[in-house]
């Protein structure tokens, strides 16, 4: 007489142990991979920001006689969180934007040397404005643009009132 042999079905601890391993090492370069793709859609959103400051600032140029600085009234600067001209108003908006969607601080150094390399910069004079917004991907690394239609990444913070990327 034969007795049927009792099976279990079922994984051993290894296999567990081992398909336990393969989903960790799956899932890391999945996250390492989505914390690129945000950094750079971060740095997409501050030249995006920045591209809109270029356009506005043309509008107001043109709203206040073809000068960035504001003379009658207040003396403003394209650049100044205030300014505004025949309802256009200035960049100060876009250039904050900038700085904090990179993770940096929402204020905005006006016709000053950044304090901290995570803050954004503007300057203006009455021909001429540059701001720059530091960038998450690439780091140390600067988003400038400037009146002359330049666009450019930088390692340099925008310096006390240069009115130009370099």
């Amino acid at each position: 007489m034969t007795f049927p042999r009792a099976t279990k079905r079922g994984f051993t601890l290894i296999e567990l142990l081992v398909v336990i391993a393969i989903i960790g090492i799956l899932s890391s370069v999945v996250l390492a991979s989505l914390n690129t793709a945000r950094n750079k859609g971060i740095d997409a959103a501050v030249k995006t920001n920045l591209g809109e400051a270029r356009a506005q600032a043309e509008l107001f140029y043109d709203a206040n006689g073809y000068h960035y600085v504001v003379t009658e009234g207040t003396v403003t600067d394209v650049c100044n969180e205030a300014a505004s001209v025949n309802g256009v108003r200035g960049i100060y908006g876009s250039v904050s934007y900038s700085g904090t969607s990179s993770g940096g601080s929402p204020t905005v150094a006006l016709n000053a040397s950044p304090s901290s390399p995570t803050e954004a910069a503007c300057h203006a004079d009455m021909n001429a404005w540059a701001a720059s917004a530091p960038l998450r991907q690439e780091i140390n690394m600067y988003y400038c643009v400037d009146s002359t239609g330049l666009a450019t990444v930088t390692p340099n913070v925008l310096p006390a009132s240069q009115m130009y990327c370099s």
